[in-house]
């Protein structure tokens, strides 16, 4: 996941708004958003390489999600999938807050990540690569992409420019594909918007500043809406797309309140 826009109790009607992209290498396989067979109760997509999740939701709509930290330190060998964090989470009983202070000893372990967890009281972020390490989040909009919370990288900046937009003006029910559309906005970054993020491979650096990122090797493999009401009304919609970018499938659920799948 390379990019997200979150709103915290920030809109009349939903207590969590978040749209965001996944952005991976191609090669590696991955299923779709689906309900996860028993005893897990969670909906999520799978990353069928280490077993784990970029983001996810319980029945009881605990939520998580989680970016990479992109800088030159490489991960250990050994070290445990960034995409467990998710798994763990939702898999406990502890809140967010609870959950971070258990994590934070280990914390260094894993590769960089960031790491946003949410119940139904309360949002935190959580990065390894951050002082201190977790905070409690107050109700606003926030951007992550793969620096820290709301690091101002043009794609970043651009998008939330448009989420907010959106925001103001949409006080009605909302349907995800308003929010999937906002995240389809494939023009890279110009070198007025700002300082890039220098980072990568050699040559990518223009590619990534794009909130889609089309490249043969890496790109946005899938974008996510998830709109969730005070009561636990869920709607959360997947879109997925091959290497040339093109539609490849798209999965959508809408919950009522103590409905699940």
């Amino acid at each position: 996941m390379c990019l997200l826009i979150l709103a915290w109790c920030a809109h009349p009607r939903y207590r969590l708004i978040v749209a965001a992209n996944r952005d991976e290498y191609h090669d590696r396989a991955a299923a779709p958003l689906a309900p996860w067979p028993a005893p897990d109760e969670l909906l999520a997509g799978r990353d069928l390489r280490a077993g784990g999740t970029w983001l996810g939701i319980d029945r009881a709509r605990r939520f998580g999600v989680i970016t990479n930290y992109r800088d030159l330190h490489q991960s250990a060998p050994g070290a445990p999938s960034r995409g467990g964090l998710i798994l763990e989470y939702l898999r406990g009983a502890r809140g967010p807050g609870e959950y971070l202070r258990a994590l934070e000893p280990r914390a260094a372990l894993f590769g960089g990540f960031n790491l946003l967890l949410a119940d139904g009281q309360s949002l935190w972020y959580a990065s390894n690569r951050a002082q201190p390490f977790a905070r409690p989040l107050q109700p606003g909009i926030y951007g992550l992409a793969n620096e820290l919370l709301d690091a101002p990288w043009p794609k970043v900046v651009r998008v939330r420019r448009s989420f907010e937009r959106w925001l103001r003006e949409s006080a009605a029910p909302a349907t995800p594909a308003t929010l999937l559309a906002l995240l389809d906005d494939r023009r890279p970054a110009d070198e007025h918007d700002g300082v890039l993020a220098h980072t990568g491979p050699p040559g990518w650096t223009r590619a990534l500043s794009a909130p889609f990122v089309e490249h043969r090797e890496f790109g946005t493999r899938c974008s996510t809406a998830v709109l969730l009401e005070p009561d636990g009304a869920l709607q959360i919609a997947e879109r997925r797309f091959d290497r040339s970018g093109h539609y490849a499938g798209q999965s959508e659920y809408d919950l009522q309140a103590g409905q699940w799948c």
